[in-house]
């Protein structure tokens, strides 16, 4: 009897890079992502899913086992933190850096900073190894306005290009990390369908190398 498979892929720029990879492991999307409005895609294998979903969800599902295989962003994994995971594979697709950013010389100001992001645990834990006592402040979006509007004196946020940063007058200050898409896996998953899981992550490596 074939086991199911469920991969959780997060929507936009990953999802694109990623489908490369997928069919170099023999998977290929039969619903088209960007036209259908189905939740759980269909592939050319029956017994293997795709469900696309919001980024900060695929290791949620991967923990809770709904999803035997996810591919996420290092940045959501690091924040989410999670026990039962493996992460086998860096894909080294929708490559770019977790930073602070804020007006210039702002990360060098005494006293208690105010932090805006939505890396909260990240965010603590590198302003703690720093030795520095901040304020942080939750946001989901829009972080560049924080400086602009003396919300917050630094933000930590994902730069790619750093164009947005320019444009509002910021610059990218402290480098916390590099950041790329990975391969993970449920614990249990890789025990109760070890074969089936182990091929994929060979063939995706090999895409990957």
């Amino acid at each position: 009897m074939t086991q199911e498979l469920t991969i959780a892929v997060s929507k936009g720029r990953i999802l694109k890079e990623t489908m490369p990879l997928l069919q170099h492991a023999g998977i290929e999307l039969i619903d088209d992502p960007k036209e259908s409005r189905k939740l759980i895609l269909d592939t050319n294998h029956d017994d293997v899913k795709v469900v696309v979903l919001r980024a900060t969800d695929v290791p949620t599902f991967v923990e809770y086992g709904v999803a035997d295989i996810g591919i996420a962003g290092k940045d959501v994994l690091m924040e989410f933190g999670g026990e039962s995971i493996y992460e086998p594979v860096d894909l080294k697709i929708s490559t770019c850096r977790l930073m602070t950013a804020g007006k210039p010389g702002a990360n060098e100001r005494k006293g208690r900073l105010k932090v805006a992001t939505k890396f909260v645990n990240v965010a603590q834990k590198f302003f703690a190894e720093q030795g520095k006592q901040v304020e942080i402040i939750k946001l989901y979006g829009s972080m560049e306005l924080a400086p602009i509007v003396d919300l917050a004196d630094l933000i930590v946020d994902i730069v790619d290009t750093g164009n947005t940063l320019k444009a509002n007058g910021l610059v990218p200050l402290d480098h916390i990390a590099d950041i790329s898409s990975r391969l993970i896996i449920n614990k249990a998953s890789m025990k109760m369908k070890h074969n089936r899981i182990q091929d994929i992550i060979e063939a995706v490596q090999a895409a990957v190398q």
